[in-house]
């Protein structure tokens, strides 16, 4: 079969023994440090991609992808919201809430997100009513003024279900005395637990008809929307706000938790640059080979000169020869770092069971095993990464060999 003459002579060079068996061995550690980085780099940003996910979807299965609400007064006309939104497919639900900061008191106090919701649509935008440790999110009736807390802060204010807690609102009223905040007392008819520190120690729910006759508003602070694709959260909302015809707040997801998502994406950001440097390892170790198997070449590159070989072949020949040691070692990164990442947990497993630990205890994490999430577009930035790196440390030898002058190679042989 017909291939250019410098692809057959570095193919040759690659396949044949070498008479310095140090340039395989570096050439063989060139491959394994390029396989080692490829293979870290894929589990770690894997572990990171599903660490990121379980977070992410512990805060919005307690919250909506995106939000709707009046610009500074209560919406009115949330029903008909909701039918609008209701009839877009990219929506899965929605459902009507008022929010207010509270302060809530018991035994201590705490300041809370005091959100009012109607249980009969709650199930459309989260799954509060399936985190209920204790009662049920049914109590929360019209006119009962019961209130449903998460378990850290249930437990900080000292309370249970069938206990009192006062609630003092950041929303003032006319009195005598002048202006003064809101204050009801609420039951505790449930407490739920997310499984999101932030979740179970700073939100409180109650009935959405009792917050309006607490806070005698005519209407509600919005509409929340869940998306079948949350990706999709802010452009979903803007077009709902554009067909009410009116000044409306949109927000999604990655805005109320903007400083958590940024500080993800930059902590997943700065560990891959970090962990490249082993691919480079890797990559300074095949200009170590190629320069050393240029110099055991001098008298086969002069032989070529001489019959002919250009300049650029010769270049063309050793690049070949360092880009395939490249390919080798990232396709077999890319192979140990997938079944490494399918195998983590389990590998993980053993580890705990064969030294009596637990790495990753519950009640610290909020998780169970270890999250992983492979990405397709992290493996192919990955490959391009090392594929790059390997052909760059093949240019400095490749050029080295297309500068030997024929005579000076051959004087001494």
């Amino acid at each position: 079969m017909f291939k250019p003459l410098p692809v057959a002579i570095g193919l040759r060079y690659l396949r044949a023994k070498r008479r310095n068996g140090f340039i395989s061995f570096i050439s063989m550690a060139s491959i394994l440090g390029i396989a080692l980085g490829v293979t870290v780099l894929i589990t770690t940003l894997a572990v990171m991609s599903g660490f990121q996910k379980e977070i992410r979807d512990r805060l919005l299965q307690m919250s909506a992808h995106a939000t709707v609400s009046a610009d500074g007064e209560p919406m009115a006309n949330w029903q008909h919201a909701i039918d609008v939104a209701t009839k877009d497919p990219r929506v899965a639900g929605a459902a009507p809430y008022i929010e207010i900061q509270g302060m809530l008191s018991g035994a201590r106090v705490q300041g809370a997100i005091v959100q009012g919701i109607d249980p009969a649509q709650e199930s459309k935008v989260s799954v509060l009513a399936e985190k209920m440790t204790k009662g049920s999110l049914d109590e929360l009736k019209p006119g009962e003024f019961n209130i449903v807390l998460g378990k850290e802060l249930a437990i900080w204010l000292g309370v249970d279900v069938g206990d009192n807690v006062v609630a003092t609102l950041a929303e003032v009223q006319g009195t005598p005395m002048g202006a003064m905040p809101r204050v009801k007392r609420f039951t505790v008819s449930g407490i739920f637990e997310a499984g999101s520190n932030e979740v179970d120690r700073g939100v409180a729910f109650t009935n959405m008809q009792d917050m309006e006759r607490v806070l005698r508003m005519d209407g509600v602070t919005g509409v929340r929307l869940k998306m079948h694709d949350m990706d999709q959260a802010y452009t979903v909302a803007r077009d709902l706000a554009v067909n009410l015809n009116g000044y409306y707040r949109v927000s999604d997801w990655t805005q109320e938790n903007a400083n958590l998502y940024h500080s993800l994406r930059m902590e997943k950001t700065v560990m891959g640059i970090l962990l490249s440097l082993i691919i480079a390892m890797g990559a300074f170790n095949l200009v170590s080979s190629q320069v050393m198997l240029v110099t055991d070449k001098q008298a086969d590159i002069a032989i070529l000169r001489t019959l002919g070989l250009t300049p650029g072949g010769v270049m063309q020949v050793f690049m070949v020869q360092g880009t395939l040691i490249g390919v080798f070692g990232t396709i077999a990164g890319v192979i140990g770092g997938i079944a490494l990442t399918l195998n983590l947990e389990r590998i993980l497993g053993l580890i705990e069971s064969a030294f009596n630990i637990k790495l990753l205890p519950e009640d610290v994490y909020y998780i169970t095993g270890l999250p992983t999430d492979m990405q397709t577009g992290d493996i192919v930035t990955i490959t391009v990464v090392a594929l790059l790196m390997s052909f760059a440390a093949t240019l400095y030898p490749a050029w080295r060999a297309a500068r030997t002058q024929p005579a000076e190679a051959l004087r001494y042989e």
